[in-house]
């Protein structure tokens, strides 16, 4: 069975690539929306490969074409023809295993842990103007506007109004908590970090999905590291069910 190997490594990793893009939205926890036909065309296109490689193989037994059963031995010849190479193709089934996880076990998207190791690196911003919030509260806010209006906006333009931001719970010190949401610009792994504390109601379990409303507690000056990360006094905290993409894009 093992010349079958590459054929079966080949249809695993398509039907796991195309499990999480074509039939769910599982893929959203590894790249943006716009990267989804993208996916599906190679789960296509690897599923394609692992059936004409079987295919081929297949009609070479059949046909008894010579270097089947070996490296370039007969298939006559028999197993005796010297020595054996039977333990490194066994092996090498242990590709599988990373395409049959992610068939059947898919990760969670990035959550807390991701968010408490990633630093403070963001590009250098400048204290101006931003164009004005709709009207009407409570207004719904990323959670990198709603940072940037906070840190940045000379406006002021957070000031008595009701902001409702939606994330993961992450902790820090002291019992200090924060709605937290992670940006991507391609693909989970350049994930970055933004998050606001929350403060006037106790902290959920990390990680959990949250909506928070309430207002901005301006503290320090503008623009400064001291302004981050934003404070927002919250009135209600409602748990919600993890969003079907969970990143902001940065």
């Amino acid at each position: 069975m093992r010349k079958y190997g590459p054929a079966v490594l080949l249809l695993l990793v398509g039907a796991a690539v195309l499990r999480i893009s074509l039939f769910s939205d599982l893929y959203l926890r590894y790249v943006q929306a716009g990267l989804r036909p993208y996916l599906i065309l190679s789960g296509v296109m690897l599923g394609s490969l692992g059936l004409l490689r079987g295919a081929l193989t297949v009609r070479a037994a059949r046909t008894g074409a010579p270097g089947t059963e070996g490296h370039g031995h007969p298939a006559e010849d028999g197993p005796d023809h010297g020595h054996s190479h039977a333990g490194g193709p066994r092996i090498a089934w242990l590709l599988a295993l990373p395409a049959v996880a992610l068939l059947c076990f898919p990760p969670p998207a990035l959550g807390s842990y991701s968010a408490a190791r990633e630093e403070a690196r963001r590009a250098e911003e400048y204290v101006g103007t931003f164009p004005a919030l709709p009207a009407g509260d409570p207004v719904e806010l990323s959670l990198a506007e709603f940072g940037s209006r906070a840190a940045y906006d000379s406006r002021y333009s957070l000031r008595d109004r009701t902001v409702r931001l939606t994330g993961f719970v992450s902790t820090g010190d002291g019992g200090t908590w924060y709605v937290t949401r992670l940006q991507v610009a391609c693909c989970a792994a350049d994930a970055t970090a933004v998050k606001a504390e929350v403060r006037g109601a106790g902290a959920p379990e990390a990680d959990a999905w949250v909506t928070v409303t309430g207002t901005w507690h301006p503290r320090g000056r503008l623009g400064p590291a001291a302004a981050w990360p934003p404070v927002l006094d919250a009135t209600t905290v409602r748990a919600i069910t993890e969003p079907s993409d969970p990143y902001e894009e940065r």
